[in-house]
């Protein structure tokens, strides 16, 4: 059986690249030359060693955010060629080859087809901004400016929204004003950022997305949030249990929605909508990747993600 490098994760910031099986697809899987993997944030307890997993990972796992060339075709696949560029969901992406049901895919721009595409959480964006039901003339808040957040402030501001965007750090507020923000807001005090964006909106906002999935951006969130307004969280809430002002959103009307999809249908149709969205223009994602690094240096990614130095948004790992 033919060879491939793999990234396994040990755990305690420990991940090394191994040489494993290439995967073969069954039935109704293709299989993917993978050409690089986008590195999640929902990934860094894997590559900490919280206690919850248990190591070493499988070969590849937890990658999920993998793009490349489809170089063989299952048994009863009828809808894809060897060759053809796409953007796969799937779960050990940080490797060379990974298999998918011919269902996950999604095909690339043909003028985009050579570019670093992450599709996963270009799907993830598309998920969210259906849900999120943002219409023209609204203000709309985004709380947490990662990956997800700025194509969400593209989205609205495609859209004819009024969009404010609060983060920490000074370089992500940098790139809400690219993406679209009219306004930016820091939020180390908590307090003073609710209080410039109610002062601007009026009152609170009519769309409120949180995605940083943090307690402070979910009680900055909470406390922006327009009367009979509704309340996206599509941050990734996994470090414990969060507490919520209940009796705020009670007081508020506030429809609560969260925008994780778990579906892999609904994963997949956000994939096949990413793509038109790039295609139209309504997303850019190309200036938000802002690191590369090969395979072999992946540990080092996840170290650029764990301290986001100044000028860092998103890391891709080039297979």
């Amino acid at each position: 059986m033919s060879a491939m490098r793999s990234a396994v994760f040990d755990g305690d910031g420990c991940v090394h690249v191994d040489h494993t099986p290439q995967p073969r697809p069954v039935h109704g899987e293709v299989r993917v030359r993978l050409h690089g993997c986008g590195v999640c944030a929902s990934n860094l307890p894997v590559w900490a060693g919280r206690p919850w997993f248990r190591y070493p990972f499988e070969p590849g796992a937890p990658g999920h955010e993998g793009w490349g060339e489809i170089d063989e075709v299952g048994d009863g696949v009828e809808e894809w060629r060897i060759g053809d560029r796409v953007a796969l969901l799937s779960g050990r992406a940080y490797a060379e080859y990974d298999v998918a049901p011919a269902s996950a895919l999604a095909r690339l721009p043909s003028k985009f087809a050579s570019h670093a595409l992450p599709g996963e959480p270009l799907a993830c964006a598309m998920n969210i901004w259906r849900r999120s039901d943002i219409r023209p003339g609204q203000v709309v808040a985004v709380v947490g400016v990662g990956f997800i957040g700025a194509l969400l402030i593209q989205l609205a501001n495609h859209a004819g929204a009024r969009v404010v965007a609060l983060s920490r750090r000074p370089f992500a507020r940098d790139v809400a004003r690219d993406c679209g923000a009219s306004d930016v807001f820091p939020t180390d005090d908590v307090h003073a950022a609710i209080g410039a964006v109610n002062e601007l909106s009026g009152g609170g906002c009519a769309r409120v997305i949180e995605a940083a999935g943090e307690q402070a951006t979910l009680d900055i969130a909470s406390g922006i949030s327009g009367e009979g307004g509704r309340l996206v969280i599509a941050g990734y809430h996994q470090d414990g249990p969060r507490q919520v002002d209940m009796q705020q959103w009670n007081w508020r009307g506030l429809d609560v929605i969260n925008a994780h999809e778990r579906d892999p249908a609904v994963a997949a149709r956000g994939l096949r909508e990413a793509m038109e969205a790039l295609e139209d223009g309504r997303i850019d994602p190309f200036p938000l990747i802002t690191h590369r690094f090969p395979l072999d240096r992946i540990g080092e990614a996840f170290q650029a993600l764990s301290s986001r130095p100044d000028g860092f948004l998103k890391a891709a790992v080039i297979a």
